[in-house]
């Protein structure tokens, strides 16, 4: 049986055979195998080489980023591409026994449905919700809220502009909202939206804010728009809210926290996110039924830490940390 090294490197997570070298999220694509999760930029590999593994959605929206991702396959003998529920194809992969779950969320959340985790003997996940506080409203709860808050301000004429990431979150508004109207879009967002729709995706159509200023409908609230999450600071808010009264909600796994500030940057926050809070991640690496787990992105060693309380046999994936298994 085949031994397989598995290390942190500065370029990120290096799986190593005596037949193959496996590249997890890259930083640089290399030489030997190099799997792509998603598309969202921190997970885009800056430089090509090698053989990339990756969705063709994740492949078409990175090239929509202007990252152009070469000598790209969607299939590979002896790798199994999982869909991770994260965003619009996003995957983790399986292979030799090991399950890397790139971003991942076990939440059905509009058209993204959560992703289902295989058995395997080792498990690489993500923890950036690997702390007891971080636990998550059902979708249909926060739902509800947003509706009433929307129907509220509407009864009083204000315009609504929901915000969450360009990539994944504005789509989930969309879906999730766009039932509303007049429903605009931040330009950018709405290229986002057309490349989704393309690949099925139903989402309501709108026009770009652009396009909507121009035309003097902004002017007629209420309205709603989908915009890309920013400071009360952005010139765009700033615009938004002294030219239309606009009302800001954002959306976040962070929004409730006690560690970050994400509630005062917009007029109301909820918890919604793309992955998996505390609870979720408990019960995803139960689900594994892995003999060994390396936690990465995020809480890394308190949710090592707390794994290795329940009995499983967990530490953090860092640089220079290095283990065998077969």
């Amino acid at each position: 049986m085949l031994t397989c090294q598995v290390r942190m490197t500065k370029n990120g997570i290096l799986c190593e055979t005596e037949e193959m070298q496996v590249y997890l999220d890259p930083k640089n694509a290399h030489s030997g195998i190099n799997f792509v999760s998603h598309a969202h930029s921190d997970h885009l590999p800056s430089k090509n080489g090698g053989t990339i593994l990756t969705s063709i959605e994740t492949q078409e929206i990175a090239s929509l980023r202007g990252v152009k991702m070469k000598n790209h396959v969607q299939s590979l003998d002896d790798f199994t591409l999982i869909d991770s529920g994260h965003i619009l194809g996003a995957k983790g992969v399986l292979f030799h026994d090991l399950f890397y779950t790139g971003d991942i969320c076990t939440r059905n959340r509009g058209f993204l449905t959560g992703a289902t985790i295989p058995k395997c003997k080792t498990l690489i996940t993500e923890c950036t919700f690997g702390l007891p506080e971080f636990t998550f409203p059902q979708v249909t709860d926060i739902q509800k809220h947003v509706n009433e808050l929307i129907s509220s301000l509407y009864g009083k004429g204000i315009p609504v502009i929901l915000m969450g990431y360009q990539l994944g979150k504005a789509q989930t508004l969309t879906q999730l909202f766009g039932h509303w109207g007049p429903l605009y879009f931040h330009d950018s967002i709405k290229q986002m939206n057309d490349l989704h729709k393309k690949f099925g995706v139903p989402l309501n159509d709108g026009i770009g804010h652009s396009e909507a200023q121009k035309l003097g409908l902004l002017d007629k609230k209420p309205w709603i728009m989908i915009a890309p999450m920013a400071s009360s600071k952005s010139e765009f808010v700033n615009e938004m809210k002294s030219k239309y009264g606009a009302v800001t909600i954002g959306f976040s796994g962070w929004a409730q926290s006690t560690k970050f500030a994400f509630g005062r940057r917009t007029d109301y926050s909820f918890p919604l996110s793309d992955h998996c809070d505390f609870s979720d991640l408990i019960d995803l690496v139960v689900k594994s039924g892995a003999e060994q787990v390396y936690t990465i992105h995020g809480f890394v060693n308190e949710f090592a830490a707390h794994l290795r309380k329940l009995g499983i046999n967990a530490q953090p994936l860092i640089e220079n940390s290095l283990d065998n298994f077969t």
